[in-house]
């Protein structure tokens, strides 16, 4: 009996130190764990702030792609456009040549977070083909947008059909575009088949209603009346 015993006591210590020996080699690889990768530790020691932190810069950060056509001119304008956003915006901007995207991201001097909205606006007027005077009111006032529309949208037109009624937004030597925009305040540009125009809410639509007429057919001068007499009623009510 006395044997039996002794081998009883003999087994228990055993599966004691086993189980031991098991939980300290899962603790050690708690350990290897944080000693790898620190976020463990950061998240002990400073309560749960690290981790917000590292999600906000991934979020707060904005990509417009450029266009290949306006490559040389984005090289042309570079500083225009890197010194509102960085003096001004207080933001962080750069141009990735792999990628061929304009990266623009909060900085730890930017006052306010609406203010990545704004610079990514600003640098999607200038690839729209807007100049850099006129896409620098995005950054100055808050209540003007940017409308893109193609034509078939209006209407369906190919080939020739197409290229005149591009004409006719144009005008002479541009001059239907520019009585439409001085008329409107709104800056308009036509690239090919597309349309950007860039203003405040009430005028872009005041501007896309003339252009679709155009596209539709309508005689200048027919579009011209339309135009100022709508404008004289909004100048009374200003």
């Amino acid at each position: 009996m006395e044997l039996e015993n002794i081998e009883v006591d003999a087994f228990m210590p055993a599966k004691k130190a086993q189980k031991r020996s098991a939980n300290a080699s899962n603790q050690d690889e708690e350990m290897q764990v944080d000693a790898a990768t620190g976020i463990e530790a950061k998240e002990r020691s400073s309560h749960g702030q690290a981790p917000p932190k590292a999600k906000r810069i991934r979020s707060e950060l904005r990509k417009v792609s450029v266009p290949p056509h306006r490559y040389s001119s984005l090289k042309e304008q570079w500083m225009k456009i890197f010194t509102p956003v960085v003096e001004h915006m207080k933001l962080q901007i750069r141009f990735n040549m792999k990628a061929r995207q304009v990266e623009l991201r909060i900085g730890p001097e930017t006052p306010d977070i609406s203010n990545l909205q704004r610079g990514a606006d600003f640098v999607k007027a200038f690839l729209c083909g807007f100049e850099v005077d006129d896409a620098l009111a995005l950054l100055r006032l808050e209540d003007l947008f940017i409308e893109t529309f193609e034509i078939k949208d209006v209407k369906t037109l190919r080939g020739d059909h197409q290229s005149r009624a591009i004409g006719r937004l144009a005008g002479k030597g541009g001059r239907t575009k520019f009585t439409i925009e001085n008329v409107t305040k709104t800056r308009i540009v036509l690239a090919d088949s597309k349309i950007h125009i860039l203003g405040s809410y009430q005028n872009i639509q005041l501007a896309r209603r003339a252009i679709c007429n155009l596209i539709l057919g309508s005689p200048p001068s027919k579009v011209y009346g339309n135009l100022r007499a709508v404008a004289s009623r909004l100048s009374e009510r200003m």
